[in-house]
């Protein structure tokens, strides 16, 4: 029997997910180093981080792929290195790109991939049955993949890693590339394994999707967490107010950065975002957008938009990983 965790209301709490102090190395190249966390059972744990921050690499070794260097990290209480095989019984994992057989129908896949699991050629087809309906494909259930789209094939992709149930579900940016539609779909899948009591460890790039499906977030960064906690509560570790500013020459941002917090200090976190405009903490509202202007106009920086919001997750990613996005950090 495994042991767990007693909680306070006296019972074992086992979690699905637990990594502690875990390393990885390629030679040189160091992808983890002593990451940790925990995600209890039928939660949604987003993994945020910018490229190579080591987020592969992690869910890898969690699915049995790699081997950590040291430390521990176990899938329901069984060791991914000592007890492997088990963990394999009771995981999914789904890529960015699809592991469907184009030149089957639907239908067939779900089947192939079930009598992959185990399961006699009836049951696989009763499963098979049940899934295209739950996902929406009954219509497609006879048509080649190779004509499906991108939407559908990331449906049935997510499917054939349910023909047998599983505790816990490794979605690695799953929506890269779909459109909103698409994407919509694939989210509200991940709401309803949440509702079946399956755990799901999400990597995304996109912010508003970690906003709207994690119940945790952990950022890493340089194979480390450097944060966790609700989305909520990582908002509000970059502060309340922010202002955003748009300059008409998006080449000087870099540029204008550096001179804000010259003029300002370290402490409003002055940063590029993606789309090449300039944030910033704004600690005294109209003021600090005041300064911003008269700041640009010294500088002879022309602005297009200055504004105020309140934090997002976008917010607190940039300023969290410091804006920057480290390359070759893991393979």
């Amino acid at each position: 029997m495994m042991a767990g965790i007693t909680d306070d209301a006296g019972a074992d709490y086992l979690p699905a997910l637990k990594v502690d102090a875990v390393t990885k190395s390629f030679d040189d190249v160091h992808a983890l180093r002593g990451i940790s966390f925990e995600a209890p059972p039928g939660s949604v744990l987003g993994v945020l981080g910018p490229n190579g921050a080591g987020k592969t690499t992690l869910v890898d070794i969690l699915c049995t792929l790699l081997a950590p260097d040291s430390g521990s990290a176990s899938v329901a209480g069984h060791d991914v290195v000592t007890d492997g095989a088990a963990v394999r019984e009771l995981i999914s994992m789904t890529r960015q790109y699809s592991a469907l057989d184009e030149t089957l129908d639907g239908r067939d896949n779900l089947v192939f991939f079930g009598r992959m699991r185990g399961l006699r050629r009836r049951s696989a087809r009763e499963r098979a049955d049940y899934l295209l309906e739950r996902f929406d494909l009954t219509a497609a259930a006879e048509r080649p993949v190779s004509g499906y789209s991108g939407g559908m094939r990331r449906r049935l992709d997510i499917a054939c890693g349910l023909v047998v149930r599983p505790s816990v579900v490794f979605l690695d940016e799953p929506t890269t590339g779909l459109d909103p539609r698409s994407r919509q779909d694939v989210w509200s899948l991940i709401e309803e394994l949440k509702a079946d009591g399956i755990t799901t460890l999400l990597t995304t790039q996109y912010l508003d999707e970690a906003d709207r499906l994690s119940d945790n977030i952990i950022v890493v960064d340089g194979g480390e967490v450097i944060a966790e906690g609700t989305a909520e509560s990582l908002k509000r570790k970059v502060g309340g107010t922010h202002c955003r500013v748009v300059m008409s020459d998006p080449a000087v941002a870099a540029d204008f950065s550096a001179t804000l917090t010259r003029h300002l200090g370290p402490e409003y976190r002055a940063a590029v975002d993606d789309d090449s405009a300039v944030t910033l903490t704004a600690p005294h509202g109209v003021d600090t957008m005041a300064a911003v202007i008269e700041i640009a106009r010294a500088a002879g920086v022309g602005l297009d938009d200055v504004s105020l919001r309140s934090p997002s997750l976008d917010d607190a990613f940039l300023i969290l990983t410091g804006n920057t996005a480290r390359t070759g950090d893991e393979p």
